[in-house]
């Protein structure tokens, strides 16, 4: 298993924008259509990915929790399907069904998105403010495979929490680890 670390956009960074493809609801949605005026999070996730799979149901749980109180979230893959066909758009669509996703799952083919968000790994997490801005870049917690730890989103429910209550985001921002994204060669 490869251990790559989140790049750390810089806070501050206004979310790029775009425009793909909904693997679930076969629609294409830009970040304006998707965006919350309270909090956005976007994740760049993948199909095989082990770190993944092991968060998966946790990141549910999350956007369960959340969505109630007007936190958006958008998940991605931008992985090469060529070379990594377990993640074409197809399989997006029939994993969000399996793990239960009740967020769009958007198929970045160009990759660049990735490459706009400073994405390095999957799973990557970015929350943004109602004004787009990035307030929180890094670890969902700090559980990973084999590592025992609970998977309970610890770290970014701080800072929604913080969000949600209007207060800056003080939460230590630890880089996420993942499988890196499986660029276009």
């Amino acid at each position: 298993m490869a251990r790559t670390l989140s790049n750390m956009l810089p806070l501050g960074t206004k979310a790029p924008s775009f425009e793909l493809l909904d693997t679930i609801s076969g629609k294409m949605c830009s970040l304006e259509d998707l965006k919350s005026d309270k909090a956005t999070v976007i994740m760049f996730i993948c199909n095989h990915c082990p770190f993944v799979k092991h968060v998966d149901e946790g990141i549910v749980v999350l956007a369960n929790d959340y969505k109630k109180q007007g936190v958006s979230f958008i998940a991605m893959s931008s992985n090469d399907v060529a070379n990594y066909p377990q993640d074409a758009p197809h399989l997006m669509k029939l994993e969000a069904e399996k793990v239960g996703y009740n967020f769009p799952y958007l198929y970045d083919e160009s990759q660049a998105v990735a490459k706009s968000y400073d994405a390095a790994c999957t799973p990557d997490f970015y929350i943004f403010d109602g004004e787009l801005n990035c307030v929180y870049r890094g670890q969902l917690d700090d559980s990973r495979p084999g590592n025992g730890k609970p998977v309970t989103g610890q770290d970014m429910r701080a800072a929604l929490d913080e969000i949600i209550s209007e207060k800056p985001v003080t939460t230590p921002q630890i880089p996420s680890m993942g499988c890196n994204i499986k660029w276009i060669s």
